[in-house]
Formats: C-alpha cells, sequence, structure tokens
C-alpha cells in the first residue's frame, strides 16, 4: 500500500487520499504554475497513526525516507548538507478545509552549522538567523508543546533593550542571540537539547500534524461543521520559498473575489521581508494586495494571470496563500474560499451569469448552514475581533444578541415596556415564560440541550438563544445574580450572546440587520426548481406562520397547540379544567377555551392560504400548566371556590418521577377524551369557516395524535376525532375532508408501524422524542455528559442535533416501509428540530420522506438542503 505521494504523482481529483491542500499543490503541478516541490503523506497514513497507537509504522518512515531522497533529487539541495541545505515547510490538509485548525512548522532542517551556511552562503547573516528562531519557536509550540507566549516574551524582551518596536528592526546578531535564548527556554522547560537531526526534525513535526487532528480546537471545529473524525488529515512536505530574504521578497494571502461581499476584484494583503504566519498572525501591518503591483510588477502581473488560470479552473472563488522570492513568484496554496453568505449567493449567479457553471452546481456550491446569517442580526465583525468570550455554551438559535439581564419572563415585559433592550437570563425556560421570551432580545440558559423548550422556542421566534451554559454557577433568581467565569452578574447588567457560535461576552457590542439579496431569490428558486421533498414549518402563531410563508414554506408539520394556552387568560381556564372534580365541570372549563383555539386555528388557516395545517393535539404532561407561585396557587383556589391546601394537592398529584415518558401526549386524550373533543371541534369549524370564505382553496386539515405506541391506542383517540369531526361536517352541512394521522416518537410505533398504519392516514416523525426514547437520554439532561462523549470519541455530534442514522434512521426506514406496506401512497414527514439540519434533510430525502418541518427562519436553509439531496441522490 502506497503511503506517501510527490506533487507530482498527484492530482485535485485525491482529496480523500492527499487531503485539500495536498490535492491542490499536486493540481497546481499539473497544469504548470510555479510551486515549490515536495511530498504528501496520505490521510491513510494519519489514520495508520492512530490504530498503530500513535506511532509512524516502519513501512511508512521508510517511504517517507525514501520521498525526501526524491524531493533532494528534484530541488538538488540536501536535507542537513553544508553545502546546500534543503529546508521545507510541513503543513496539515484534511480533505475538508479547516483554517487555522491545526498547526504548521516552516524552516525546518535548520541547525547551528546550517544556519551558519546558509548565513555565509547567501550573505544575508539577518535572515538565516531570523528562519532559526523562527523555527525554534514554531518547533517547540507545535511539535513539543512548549507554549509560544514564553518566546513571545523573550522577543519583546530584546525589542525593549534594543530601543525597537518591529521584529524587523532587529539585527543578525539580536536574531542569533534571540535563537541561544530560544534554545535555552527549550532546555528549561524539556530538560533536553533542541533536535539538530534534520530527519529526526521532520518525523517530530510529522507526528505533530497528526496529533493535532485530535486537537481540541480541531474537534470542536469539525463538530460544527460535520467534518468526520475517521477522515484524518494529511501532511504536507513543501521545499521552503523565502519571503524573509530582504526588501524584493514578501509573503501574502489573497482572494479572486471579495470574500465578504462577492465583488469581482483581487482583495488580499501582502507583506515585504517576512513569512507567511506573518500575515495571518498579524504581527505587521500588511499592505492591501494592489500595492503589490508596485513593489513587484514583475511577479504581481504574473500572480494575476494565476489567479485567472486558477479560477477559470476551479470554477470557483480561490483563496491562495503565495511568497515572492527575489522578484520570484512561488504558489503554496489554493483552496475554494470561505465566504459569507451574501458573498457565497452573490458568487454563485455571478459564475452562472459568466458561463462558468450551471444553476445545478450553483445550488450545490452554497452550504446551506450560512443562510442562517442572512436572516437574524449578527455582531459587526470589527466589533467582534478585539472581543473575548467570556464564556461558551451551546448555539442554540442562530443570531446576535446584546442587552441588559433580567430573570424572568415578567420583568423581560415590563422592560421592553419601557423600551429597555434586554436578555432573559434563566436556568431553564418553561412553556409560561413564553411572553417574556418573546420580549428579550436573546435568551440565556443554565441548563439545556439543543432541543431543550429555550432552544425549540427560540429557533421558531428567530431569537437568539444560547442554552445549557454550565460556566453559570450559584445562579439566584430571588437576588437577581449569578457567577459567570468568576464574575458576578445582577440584574441590568449587559452582555451580549451569539446563538450561532454559542460564545457568550461581556459588555455590549455592537449588531448588524440581516439584509437579503436579489441574489437569494434567484437560488432560492433554482432549489426549489429540482428538490422533490416538501419543506414545511413548524408554526403555532400566524405570524410565525406568515413569516415561515414569506421565507417560502408550504404548509404546517406541527402546529404545537399546548402553546396556545399561555396566551392572554387562556391559562385561567385550562387551569380551572384540570382542577375540576366532574367531566361536565372540565367540558365547562373546555368550552371557555373553544373558540380562543378556534380563532387561532382560523388565523394559522388564513396565513397558510390552502396550504396543509398539521395539528398536533395537547402533549405535554399537565403539571407544566399548574401555577407555581403562592399568588397564582391562590388565585386559581378563590377562582375554583377551593382552598390553597386543596389546589396544592391536586398539584402534588401530577408531580410524576419521569414526565417525559409519563401522563403526556395521546395518553391524556385516553384519560380525558373531552380534550380531544374540544380541540376537534376547535379544527374543524375554523376549517370550515375559512374554506367558506375562500372557496377557491382547499382546507385539509391534519389532525396530529401525539406519543403513538400501540395501534389500540391511536384506535380509541381517533374513534373520538372521527366522531366529534364528523357531527360538525355535517351539522355544518359542508363536505370538509380531514385527515387523522400519528406522530412517530415511540421505537415500538416504528416496529409496529404496519399495524398503526391501518389506522393512520399519516406519519410524522417526531425526532427530539425518538432520539431520547431510542437512547434513554434526557434531552434536557444529555449536555451534562455528551462533552464527555465528543471527548472520548464515543459521539461526533449531538444526537439532538444530526438524526443518529445508524439507530434512530434504521428505525424510521423502517417505519415507513412497513406504513406505506399498508397505505402505498401514504405521506410522511419529519417535524423534530432535525427538519432543519443538513445532514438530517439529505437522509430524509433518501429513506423517501414527503416533506421536511423546521422552524420558520431554517425553511430556506431545509430548501437548499432539499435540493442538493435530490442533485447527489435523484428520486423520483
Amino acid at each position: 500500500m502506497k503511503y506517501v505521494y510527490l506533487f507530482s504523482e498527484g492530482n485535485g481529483k485525491m482529496r480523500e487520499l492527499l487531503g485539500g491542500k495536498g490535492a491542490n499543490l499536486a493540481e497546481m503541478t499539473k497544469i504548470g504554475l510555479p510551486v515549490p516541490q515536495g511530498f504528501t503523506i496520505s490521510t491513510e497514513a494519519c489514520t495508520r497513526y492512530y490504530e498503530d497507537g500513535k506511532q509512524i509504522g516502519d513501512d511508512i518512515m521508510a517511504e517517507i525516507m525514501e520521498n525526501i531522497v526524491k524531493m533532494e533529487e528534484i530541488t538538488g539541495k540536501k536535507f542537513g548538507d553544508l553545502e546546500n541545505p534543503l529546508l521545507v515547510s510541513v503543513r496539515s490538509g484534511a480533505r475538508a478545509s479547516m483554517p487555522g485548525m491545526m498547526d504548521t512548522i516552516l524552516n525546518l532542517g535548520l541547525n547551528e552549522q546550517v544556519v551558519e551556511v546558509m548565513a555565509e552562503k547567501s550573505g544575508n547573516a539577518r535572515w538565516a538567523y531570523d528562519c532559526y528562531r523562527r523555527f525554534i519557536q514554531m518547533y517547540s509550540d507545535v511539535v513539543m508543546e512548549v507554549g509560544k507566549k514564553y518566546f513571545e516574551q523573550l522577543i519583546d524582551k530584546m525589542k525593549e533593550e534594543k530601543g525597537v518596536k518591529l521584529d524587523v528592526e532587529l539585527s543578525a546578531d539580536d536574531l542569533k542571540e534571540l535563537a541561544n535564548q530560544f534554545k535555552a527556554e527549550y532546555k528549561s522547560k524539556l530538560g533536553t537539547d533542541f533536535p539538530t537531526d534534520p530527519k529526526e526534525q521532520l518525523i517530530g513535526a510529522v507526528k505533530a500534524v497528526f496529533r493535532s487532528w485530535d486537537n481540541p480546537r480541531a474537534n470542536v471545529y469539525r463538530r460544527d461543521n460535520d467534518i468526520p473524525y475517521s477522515w484524518g488529515t494529511a501532511v504536507n512536505v513543501q521545499a521552503m520559498a523565502f519571503g524573509n530574504m530582504g526588501d524584493d521578497c514578501g509573503t501574502g494571502v489573497a482572494f479572486t473575489r471579495d470574500p465578504a461581499t462577492g465583488e469581482k476584484k483581487l482583495m488580499g494583503e501582502f507583506l515585504t521581508n517576512a513569512q507567511g504566519e506573518d500575515v495571518v498572525a498579524g504581527v505587521r501591518t500588511p499592505m492591501p494586495i494592489a500595492q503589490m503591483a508596485e513593489k513587484f510588477p514583475e511577479a504581481f502581473a504574473q500572480f494575476e494571470k494565476v489567479c485567472q488560470i486558477l479560477e477559470d479552473h476551479y470554477r470557483d472563488m480561490q483563496d491562495m496563500e503565495f511568497t515572492v522570492e527575489h522578484g520570484k513568484l512561488y504558489m503554496l496554496q489554493t483552496r475554494n474560499g470561505k465566504r459569507t453568505a451574501a458573498a457565497a449567493l452573490k458568487i454563485a449567479c455571478d459564475l452562472v451569469d459568466e458561463g462558468m457553471i450551471d444553476e445545478k452546481q450553483a445550488v450545490l456550491m452554497i452550504d446551506p448552514r450560512n443562510l442562517d446569517t442572512l436572516l437574524h442580526p449578527q455582531f459587526d465583525a470589527k466589533a467582534l475581533k478585539s472581543a473575548e468570550p467570556m464564556a461558551r455554551a451551546l448555539g442554540a438559535s442562530p443570531g446576535a444578541a446584546c442587552g441588559k439581564i433580567v430573570f424572568t419572563a415578567e420583568d423581560a415585559k415590563t422592560w421592553k415596556e419601557r423600551n429597555e433592550k434586554v436578555i432573559l437570563v434563566r436556568l431553564e425556560t418553561s412553556p409560561e415564560d413564553i411572553e417574556g421570551m418573546k420580549a428579550s432580545q436573546g435568551i440565556l440558559t443554565a441548563r439545556g440541550g439543543m432541543t431543550s423548550h429555550a432552544a425549540v422556542v427560540a429557533r421558531g421566534m428567530g431569537t437568539c438563544c444560547v442554552s445549557g451554559c454550565s460556566a453559570i454557577t450559584d445562579f439566584d433568581e430571588d437576588n437577581k445574580t449569578f457567577v459567570l467565569s468568576g464574575k458576578t452578574y445582577k440584574e441590568g447588567d449587559v452582555i451580549s450572546i451569539d446563538g450561532s457560535t454559542g460564545n457568550i461576552y461581556d459588555g455590549e457590542i455592537p449588531t448588524v440587520d440581516a439584509t437579503i439579496s436579489g441574489d437569494f431569490g434567484r437560488i432560492m428558486a433554482w432549489a426549489d426548481k429540482y428538490r422533490v421533498l416538501g419543506v414545511r414549518t413548524n408554526a403555532d402563531t400566524p405570524k410565525d406562520a406568515s413569516k415561515a410563508r414569506e421565507l417560502g414554506a408550504e404548509g404546517i408539520g406541527l402546529c404545537r397547540t399546548e402553546h396556545m394556552f399561555f396566551e392572554g387568560n387562556r391559562i385561567d381556564a385550562f387551569r380551572e379544567m384540570i382542577c375540576s372534580d366532574t367531566v361536565e365541570a372540565r367540558e365547562k372549563a373546555l368550552d371557555k377555551i373553544l373558540p380562543m383555539q378556534q380563532g387561532d386555528f382560523e388565523k394559522l388557516y388564513e396565513a397558510l392560504e390552502g396550504n396543509p395545517v398539521t395539528i398536533r393535539f395537547l402533549d405535554p404532561p399537565l403539571h407544566e400548566f399548574v401555577p407555581t407561585s403562592e399568588y397564582d396557587i391562590e388565585q386559581l383556589a378563590k377562582a375554583q371556590n377551593k382552598t390553597t391546601a386543596q389546589i396544592k394537592a391536586i398539584i402534588s398529584s401530577l408531580h410524576e418521577a419521569n414526565p417525559m415518558m409519563g401522563h403526556r401526549g395521546c395518553r391524556l386524550t385516553v384519560t380525558y377524551p373531552e380534550i380531544a373533543k374540544m380541540q376537534t371541534k376547535a379544527v374543524i369549524r375554523a376549517a370550515i369557516n375559512v374554506q367558506n370564505r375562500h372557496p377557491d382553496w382547499k382546507v385539509v386539515p391534519e389532525i396530529m395524535i401525539p406519543l403513538v405506541g400501540e395501534v389500540k391506542e391511536l384506535k380509541y383517540v381517533k374513534e373520538i376525532v372521527v366522531a366529534t369531526a364528523n357531527a360538525e361536517i355535517a351539522n355544518a352541512k359542508s363536505d370538509l375532508k380531514y385527515e387523522v394521522g400519528t406522530m412517530i416518537e415511540i421505537p415500538r410505533a416504528c416496529i409496529t408501524a404496519d399495524e398503526i398504519a391501518k389506522e393512520a392516514e399519516f406519519f410524522c416523525f417526531g425526532t427530539n422524542d425518538l432520539t431520547q426514547m431510542t437512547y434513554g437520554f434526557s434531552r434536557d439532561d444529555a449536555g451534562k455528559f455528551l462533552n464527555a462523549y465528543y471527548d472520548t470519541k464515543i459521539f461526533e455530534n449531538d444526537p439532538f442535533a444530526k438524526i443518529d442514522q445508524n439507530g434512530v434512521g434504521k428505525l424510521m426506514d423502517m417505519a415507513v416501509k412497513f406504513g406505506r406496506s399498508v397505505r402505498e401512497n401514504m405521506h410522511c414527514g419529519i417535524c423534530g428540530e432535525h427538519g432543519g439540519d443538513p445532514s438530517s434533510i439529505e437522509f430524509c430525502h433518501k429513506i423517501g420522506l414527503s416533506y421536511v418541518s423546521c422552524s420558520p427562519f431554517r425553511v430556506p436553509i431545509a430548501r437548499l438542503a432539499a435540493a442538493q439531496a435530490q442533485l447527489k441522490n435523484p428520486r423520483n
């Protein structure tokens, strides 16, 4: 098996083996661009390194040594040679671009003898010792894990002694002295001398790159960007080109188009007499790329041609690194450039207009997840650069928010009324916090995961939310204080939160409003042209439904009726129902809610203009609706003509050891059929009224019974629903059609889906609960241990954010097949939070679902992801 490839042996299609950087270096070599030559150690060697207990196998070692000899022949230089020494850079390169996530070493091959030869032969001692001190610092930091800061302190001390401000102002003797200080620092920290054998240095560096695949920042980046751990990274060993040999040398980074706006113009930065990391690290202020034309006119003219060649070749915006050595251009890297969502849309549309790509390729080149940033406020980029996060938790609902801390939903409403911007901080939220959540700029919770109440509701409202912040301690709601990363915060203090990254900042960071361009509409129209998967929304209010329609939703896949019970004084009537002793009393209380529910449903049908609306009947356990404060309990006791002790006894009787698996969903209807009767009347009466107002619409309510695990449960509840609905339709002399289906969220329902399909007219997967029940995890508590699962590589992703295709996915696939074996054309959808996740949408497409349903602001993401799924895996 071959593990090492010269650049001349590879090509751009070998990304899986050579990584993105290695494949692109090989491709640039192949098309004749000026690339310093070298070789790539494959991703398979990285996988072997971990399989062999973090050791490089003898066979791989032999191949590396063999390719060093070939590289020496190509360059005419030799490792450790005192006549013509070879120096190399060692860089990582995974198959997916991971900018800044893994480590680089430059100038490898230097030792005390070689540096003296280089100084003498070049007549440029300053350059030679500059390379040497950089190499010692990088090798110590990256390979031996001695922190950078010790070396930075020595540099600062030296500059202070010499009375200079910039590294470039230090003389050759200063740099020589620094190199000696660096080696002394190395020995004091590690107890051994700095390695002098270039081959030993190289193997240390290769191991360090392999190790960096598993460093904390790489692991977090992979989890955030859907990059599997199993891919591994390649290592690129490349002959050095020197940008730090004098004023006729330099180094730069450039983009063929503006990565912020997408405008077609060369963008980038350049530094004379510098090496690559100086540009990226911001040690000196670089000049705009346009000024390179004045400094190095010939190299710049060649560079412009290379930019055009690369963009024409890759048919995408390129991000390039290059060096100029004595006026000669060398290309060190190219890759498809990272860009903002707005730039991605513009570049895709422009490339179509320029005839470079077609519509399908344009749809495929945009990362659906990036569309989030177009639909929510973001932090001002300049202000964010200088801000340091206090803590990081789960980015549960995208966008950026800044405001004064409040601790209760009531306070959030009050403060908003006096035009204060607030961040609602809670241990966790509950349904009764809804109005306070609506009044807030953002929500921060100490507990809960990606599918907690706060996360789900915030996403539906398009409000920024950070959840599960374990760095919050000593949370004291009564005294309105909490401690975050050692600092005590009180009511009225200002914080800023980023619901995309999960970062929490002290103080105010300005935000900028979201903007959508005409390019967005073009890309969405192309996406709709190619996708076969329907896209609906999860919406409980006419406002959410209208927003979702505006963003392209084709129906409501989930209306959670329980959220409606918390509006205004409805909660009083519902609490009256819970505390009633007889069926008659319960029906009387429910009669008060009926017209309100009917009104809500009418508004939803109106907002959806005849498109499908799936209404889930009451799901949560009743304890979520009862009062918790002494005052509210007293008020309820008065209204019910009961003592507070009696009310407290009722509340206590509703307490369950495990409410998520307790008296909820269809189990409530089995116990209290009158709830389903009231909801059915509201659904049907609303549909008849809207149909009568709009005869050209086709209003077909879809009634969804939650938490069914046994067909007899569904049969019992369905009979109540059908009898009530048919009576309403007959009474109104209407010909209204409706469907009764079920939410598939219990593993047993998947296994017996063929039996359930005899009663259910449609299936909709509630993957939040299905994941919870399949794993036996509480979705609100999983955040406490999931990090340990990521650290130990048990999990790569949060199963509540991406469908577990191997377990939960198999149950879904089974349920679809079983269901359709009984009802051939049964429509099946998904309405869990996974319905807005691109990789989960692709899976839903593959198993033949009819639609996905997600929160309103994720609708464009779902439309684009569904189109990409069809283009990658076509189905009828």
